[in-house]
């Protein structure tokens, strides 16, 4: 199989979203360090480049985010490249494990966050090369962290007031507000 590699911008102007067309993982890894990424032979080689700051797996792309010196038209193509080698060789995002459907949990109210989460945010935030995973829900708040290009992204907060917050408080009449959990 040939490996392709294209980019996409996201709305973080800090990531750029590498897509291949192959799945490289089920579900997602998020490595906002070099230290946590010792166990992830493909994200500790990308951190090997100095102007790497962060590097996040899901589905079929790399969201790679860049040091506030480097400029994209200078290490797009040098990333891209590597991606590309890297998929060839099969390099390990982590080591496999068997991952059957989210086991969602907590009272009904907390199970159907977590399945519209799920069911509807989740694939849109992915599409800009981010995640999001549900941590609580108390008091009528629900509490989220984003990652990839969400995390830090100025969009974010547009994102998790005008897109999440409302799609939950219409489809979930308990909710009275969205705040993300600081990484």
């Amino acid at each position: 199989m040939t490996i392709n590699v294209y980019t996409e911008q996201t709305p973080n102007p800090a990531t750029m979203k590498f897509m291949v067309n192959k799945l490289l993982i089920n579900g997602s890894e998020d490595f906002a360090t070099k230290e946590s990424a010792e166990l992830s032979p493909f994200a500790k080689e990308l951190f090997k480049f100095n102007f790497v700051n962060g590097v996040f797996f899901a589905s079929n792309f790399v969201t790679i985010t860049k040091t506030e010196d480097a400029e994209w038209p200078d290490i797009e193509p040098i990333l891209k490249e590597f991606v590309k080698g890297a998929v060839e060789s099969e390099y390990k995002i982590k080591e496999e494990t068997d991952e059957a459907a989210p086991a969602f949990t907590g009272t009904d109210i907390e199970i159907k966050i977590q399945q519209i989460l799920h069911d509807y945010v989740r694939p849109a935030v992915e599409q800009d090369g981010g995640a999001i995973s549900y941590k609580s829900f108390d008091d009528g708040i629900v509490t989220v962290e984003l990652r990839g290009s969400c995390s830090g992204c100025p969009s974010s907060t547009i994102t998790l007031k005008s897109g999440i917050q409302n799609l939950l408080q219409r489809m979930v009449p308990e909710v009275k507000e969205v705040v993300s959990e600081a990484l």
